[in-house]
């Protein structure tokens, strides 16, 4: 078993909307920039360019739920499952993001690449209460 650990961010904000949001490939630049410069559809994928190289994003099919587990394609070839929920919380609403510490990622990267996750999620919930 893979170590994980769950970031939750809490957002002043319907559900609904932060799923409509979070859900749509084309605003990852916006809310992701510590690893999402730009993303283009290419061949019916997301082509996200990171600081890693050309990275694959492939997300679950649209659905009522919160659901935005994803999958991103290393440019190694590496596939890593982001298991990642939007849940109500009264008027408000939760996201959840679970990470996964890959065998390939020592202890110190881990611990970046999860306070990347938050901050991420941070700037996603400062975006969309602005807008709100």
């Amino acid at each position: 078993m893979m170590k994980s650990k769950t970031v939750v961010v809490s957002i002043a904000v319907p559900s609904a909307a932060v799923y409509e949001f979070a859900s749509n490939p084309e605003n990852l630049p916006r809310w992701i920039p510590s690893f999402c410069k730009s993303v283009t559809q290419i061949n019916g994928e997301w082509v996200v360019e990171s600081p890693l190289g050309p990275v694959v994003f492939r997300f679950v099919e649209s659905n009522p739920f919160g659901v935005l587990d994803h999958i991103v394609k290393l440019p190694s070839g590496l596939e890593i499952h982001n298991p990642m929920r939007v849940i109500p919380n009264g008027d408000g609403s939760e996201i959840i993001f679970t990470l996964f510490q890959t065998s390939n990622m020592n202890d110190e990267q881990y611990a970046e690449d999860a306070k990347l996750v938050e901050q991420d999620l941070r700037t996603l919930k400062c975006i969309l209460e602005e807008s709100h």
